[in-house]
């Protein structure tokens, strides 16, 4: 049996009041957002905020199964998640790179779950995503050979965007040897909906991303702001930009509850 099918994802759920869900990145963990100060909704008040590792990622069970990885199978657990923290309750939803992609999946599935998406840094997606196909493919490889802290030093490479703190702390992949190699393949083999249904999503939605990412394209973003009918986007050029971002994400939640 897959282990898509069984229960027990790690989670934790903080404060009091309207319901969010924060989802990371691919190779990241709630620890690892912690670590390396990049949890979107951090201090902000007002916020029931439900967070968990994903599949295969930080505490949660993982397996060697590249299927278990794709957005699909991550908006599965999601949904699971969602129904047993705040059953039908519409909820805000957070996500990071992998967990926005993750979000958008789940949206267009049951448009009705989310009453607002906050989606920083989107992953590649169309006809950007079949390079970035490869270069999981090639990391998988890698994993298998030398493990995933050797893999780690050996293809750190210094931030490319303006926005990356060059400084900030440098941590390795919240993701075992024996699951990231299938990790990476799962996202190889995965893209966003369609853009036509894309487009059909009706709740505001905040776009969070930066310039000069390869794996994070703005121009992503920016296709994804002219689809969306009720979407906004903030594009930041400086660390200090990034570092407001929890604060304007609470402030969009607030604002999109009201609404």
């Amino acid at each position: 049996m897959s282990i898509s099918d069984v229960a027990g994802l790690a989670r934790d759920v903080r404060g009091e009041g309207l319901p969010v869900v924060q989802l990371h990145g691919l190779s990241s963990s709630r620890r690892r957002e912690d670590l390396t100060g990049s949890d979107l909704t951090a201090g902000q008040p007002g916020l029931e905020v439900l967070r968990y590792d994903a599949r295969g990622h930080g505490a949660s069970p993982g397996s060697v199964d590249p299927g278990d990885y794709t957005w699909p199978a991550l908006a599965r657990d999601l949904r699971g998640q969602l129904d047993e923290v705040f059953g039908d309750r519409p909820v805000h939803g957070v996500g990071r790179s992998m967990g926005t992609a993750t979000l958008l999946t789940a949206a267009v599935e049951q448009p009705w779950r989310f009453a607002s998406l906050t989606l920083a840094i989107p992953p590649t997606a169309w006809e950007w995503r079949r390079e970035q196909g490869r270069i999981y493919e090639l990391g998988a490889r890698q994993v298998e050979r030398w493990g995933v802290a050797r893999w780690s030093e050996l293809t750190l490479q210094p931030p490319t965007s303006p926005a990356i703190d060059p400084d900030g702390p440098v941590t390795i992949p919240d993701v075992t040897d024996d699951w990231l190699p299938a990790a990476f393949r799962g996202a190889a083999v995965t893209d966003l909906p369609a853009r036509e249904a894309v487009s059909r999503l009706s709740m505001p939605v905040l776009l969070l991303a930066w310039p000069e990412d390869a794996s994070h394209p703005l121009e992503v973003a920016r296709e994804l702001a002219g689809l969306l009918p009720a979407a906004q986007i903030e594009v930041a050029h400086s660390p200090a930009e990034v570092a407001r971002w929890p604060e304007k994400v609470g402030a969009f939640i607030r604002a999109a509850d009201n609404l």
